[in-house]
This record gives C-alpha cells, structure tokens and sequence, in this order.
C-alpha cells in the first residue's frame, strides 16, 4: 500500500508542477536534461582518470585472495539448456569453487538432468532438488540453496549462461575489498545474429555496460543483473539474504546492499554470454518484470534510501540521477494527456505541445547518441554502422520501455501486487536451429523428387520417341 500512496503522490505532484507551469515547461525541461548531460559527462570524465590512473600505476592482484566460491545455477523447466551451462562453469580455471544446480519444482527432465550430472561428476555438482511446494520465485531458490553452500562467496548464473575458463579468476579480485559486498559481470548476448530483435538487446546490454561503467567510476550506485553476479557471503548475511517477494532479486539485493553501506563494483572487461529473446511478446514479458521490480524496489526503500546513514552521499546522488530517467517518459505522458484534455475542452495550449514535442525529439536524440558512443567503446563498431544501429536500437528503446512506463505505473496504482515471475524461456535457440535443420532438410528432399521426376519424364519422352 505504501508503493500506491507513495508513486501517487509523485504522480500528482509531477501533474501539478506541469499544469500550473505549463507555460514554462520547456524551461523545466532544459533545466532536467542539462542535469542528465552534465552527470552523463561527470561520469565519462571519472571514467577516462581511472582508466589513465590504471594505466600508470596498475593496481597489483593479490594473487593470493582465492575464497571458496559457491556456484548457484537455479533452474525451472530447464533441460534444454542446463546441461551446457554445468558442464561450462565445470571447465572454470579457478582453483576453489563448488557447483550447486537447483531444480525450482521444474515439470520437465530437469531434475533428473541434474541427477545424472551430479553422478557424473561426483565431488564437483550438488543437485539441489526443491519440493513442488516449496516457495516460488528466484530468490527463495537461492535462499534455501545458501543454507548448504560452503563458499565464503556466492557466484550466481542464469540456466543458460556461458563464459569464459577465466571468468571467475578475474572476476574475484574485485570482491577482495573490505568495503565491496559483491561484483557484476558485463552481459553479454550470445545468439545477437539471429534477428532484428536479439541484435537490439545486445546493443541495450552494451548501453547498459556505458552506463554501469560509469557509475562505478564514481562509485555510485552500481546494480546486480542476476546472471553472472559474486557476492561475499558476509554482505548476504548483513542484509539477510535475497528477498522472497520481490521479482527482481538482482536490482532489489543491489538496493538494500547499498543501503547498508556495501560498495557494488561492475567489471566490463569479464563477460558472461546469455541468450537474448528472439520473440516480441516474450521480450514484453520479461522487460515488464525488470521495470516493475525496478520501479518498486525504489518505492518500497524510499525512506530508508533517505535515511540511511551508511550509505554515502554519492550512491544517494547517482540513485537520484537514475531515477530521474524515468522522469522523463512519467513528464512526457503526463503532458500529453492534459494536452489532449484540452483539446478536447478547446483549450490548447501551444507551450506544453512544443515542450511535448521537443522532449520527444530530446529523447530519441539522447538514446541515439548514448547507444553509439557504447558500440564505438565496447563493441569496437564503424563509424557508419554504429550510427544505423544506435538510430534502430533506440526506436526499440522506445517502443518497448514508454508503453511499459504507463502500464507499470497504472498497475502500481490502480492493481494488486502480485509475484508472477515471468519467466524466460531458453533453449529458443537450439529449437530454431532444429527448425531450420528440419525445414532445410524438407527442402533438400523437395528439390530431390522434383529431379527425379524431371528425368522420369525425360526416360518417357525417349520411350515415345522410339
């Protein structure tokens, strides 16, 4: 309930700064977006120092930090995927680690996939297997599977991830500091070929990766993304573990780390390789899911956002910066339905449709100039091809997130909470190149018979002729 009362009033408060000076929006608007480019531009020059501090005197690894890592790779209906993933995280150079695979009350062969392999590799995978009443939800997986883990730190990958053999050796030694609860590794998506839409959420994850740079250059307030996330134990027992009740167990564990003073560092140069959604609807699905939790992780710790004396002004600042992302598409529809109000009472106001018009443009402007600077940085793209992508990944940006914006909101407002989980289906990849193999196969035999029939029909003209 506090959620409602607490975005209604931000809703009404925003309406009313609108309405009443609606006739000096543009100035507000100019005044918000110069805010947003001079942080944006903070963050970049903190970026180029440390990289240049770096480069001059590298900071030395204490080769000897080598903790023991708990593996968790929670699975529900999984058996597509999960076998490739055990068997990858087993191929990790890192000397001490233990791989915990959790099947979430699955109705496939997931669980007995994770019996076989826990027989297959004795003394390296636990198969963690949960009752079909136990709790649903990522969180209480995890929960219930940290209970038996013995490692000082926790590794959590998603059922589908891949990496690297030296994922976790270089990954480690950013969790080594007192201060640091745990470490981010960039997201990476691995089938980004397969159509118009995969491609788009790479070029998203790359844009994600600027801007999570950019806030551990400040040490602001970087976020956990679920797969590919270390924490130190120590900073899972300070704040009680994951939470059970909420859908976004990564953005609401980053919060409440934060809150009691850990530190969240993003490590850009260490990839783990995800299966991106190669279907519209599914993709809505899960987005809805990441901006709900994103949106009332920040509602349900407002206050204690506020008044929290461990964590530092400068995670506070950059939560602040953050948020007012959501400010802008919140303002822009806002203006439009008083404008369309009154249009209707035949009192149109020709100051709130330019202010309406330009912070439409503002906002393409800065998706397009955002997503080419991170495929120009981390992608290493051309120029000109950088330039195509940014222009239809940032109309993607749009189509998905402002609509998504509206209906969250509404159902913050207006509808119960509930924990529908939206999961994400994976092994898409692997059906499609099925398909495909099948329809290839098809046409192979089509073009087969129609051969055989052209000299069919040739024998029997011989025939006749004699």
């Amino acid at each position: 309930m506090k959620e409602r009362i607490l975005l209604f009033l931000i809703v009404l408060g925003l309406t009313v700064f609108v309405y009443i000076f609606q006739s000096y929006t543009v100035w507000g608007l100019a005044i918000l977006v110069s805010l947003m480019a001079t942080y944006a531009l903070f963050t970049n020059i903190a970026y180029k120092i440390k990289q240049r501090k770096k480069k001059k005197n590298p900071e030395p690894r204490n080769e000897n930090y080598k903790p023991f890592v708990s593996i968790m790779i929670p699975a529900h209906n999984e058996d597509s995927v999960i076998a490739n993933t055990v068997k990858t995280v087993l191929n990790l150079d890192y000397p001490n680690f233990e791989v915990i695979a959790i099947d979430d009350r699955s109705t496939d062969n997931t669980a007995q996939v994770l019996k076989d392999l826990e027989q297959e590799y004795p003394n390296k995978v636990i198969a963690f297997i949960r009752p079909k009443d136990a709790f649903p939800g990522k969180s209480a997986v995890l929960n219930d599977a940290l209970a038996y883990a013995k490692g000082d730190a926790i590794l959590v990958f998603d059922a589908d991830a891949t990496m690297e053999p030296d994922f976790l050796t270089n990954l480690v030694y950013e969790l080594e500091p007192k201060d640091v609860g745990a470490v981010q590794a960039r997201k990476i998506v691995r089938n980004k070929d397969v159509n118009l839409l995969t491609k788009c959420q790479n070029n998203e994850m790359t844009m994600d990766t600027h801007f999570q740079v950019g806030r551990d250059s400040v040490k602001g307030a970087v976020e956990l993304r679920g797969n590919g996330e270390l924490i130190k134990r120590e900073a899972l027992e300070d704040i009680g573990g994951w939470n059970n009740y909420t859908i976004t167990d990564d953005l609401d564990m980053s919060t409440r780390l934060h809150i009691k003073g850990w530190d969240v560092r993003f490590c850009h140069d260490t990839a783990v390789y995800e299966e991106g959604i190669m279907y519209l609807f599914p993709l809505y699905k899960q987005r809805r899911r990441w901006l709900e939790g994103t949106i009332r992780r920040y509602l349900e710790y407002f206050w204690e956002i506020l008044t929290s004396k461990k964590m530092s002004m400068r995670v506070r600042l950059d939560m602040i910066a953050y948020i007012s992302e959501f400010i802008m598409p919140a303002w822009f529809i806002i203006e439009v339905g008083i404008l369309l109000l009154k249009i209707i009472l035949k009192d149109a106001n020709p100051h709130i449709l330019m202010s309406s018009g330009i912070m439409g443009c503002i906002i393409g402007f800065c998706f397009v100039l955002a997503c080419r600077y991170s495929l120009r940085r981390y992608d290493n793209i051309p120029r000109t091809e950088a330039l195509i992508q940014s222009i239809y990944t940032s109309v993607y940006l749009l189509v998905i997130w402002f609509p998504l914006v509206l209906f969250i909101g509404t159902k913050i407002l207006f509808m119960k909470k509930d924990m529908n989980w939206g999961k994400t289906a994976h092994g898409l990849v692997q059906h499609e190149h099925a398909i495909q193999k099948a329809k290839a196969k098809i046409k192979k035999a089509k073009s087969e018979a129609r051969a055989k029939i052209r000299l069919a029909k040739a024998e029997l003209k011989k025939l006749l002729a004699k």
